[in-house]
């Protein structure tokens, strides 16, 4: 079952309390608009994330930077099934279920936006 809010426990990490949007992720997120990155990390989590650990290159599908959605997913621990089975206790080893996509999705958002305020 997850914690009723993930974020308090991600306040927890150093590692992921400190991450932010720098300018240029910013700028993508204020010239995008909402709805188009909420587009971009729905095909992220999908093309990266939706199939079982063991179909992917588990821990190496997302990058650090270069798009907001990447940094909100390593500051949200959904960047891989690992993160997402320690942090968020969605299991690993088969695929996706949609309400999960949503959830994982929503996180994203919900950090992008506070951060890029």
């Amino acid at each position: 079952m997850r914690h009723s809010d993930p974020f308090l426990k991600l306040k927890r990490s150093k590692f992921r309390r400190n991450l932010f949007l720098d300018e240029q992720e910013k700028d993508i997120f204020y010239i995008y608009g909402e709805d188009i990155i909420k587009e971009h990390a729905r095909r992220i989590i999908e093309e990266r994330l939706a199939l079982p650990a063991s179909e992917i290159d588990d821990g190496h599908q997302t990058p650090m930077r270069g798009h907001p959605v990447f940094k909100a997913m390593h500051a949200t621990a959904t960047c891989c099934r690992n993160c997402l089975f320690r942090w968020h206790r969605i299991p690993r080893y088969r695929a996706l279920e949609q309400h999960e996509v949503e959830f994982i999705i929503n996180m994203i958002m919900v950090w992008i936006r506070a951060k890029a305020a």
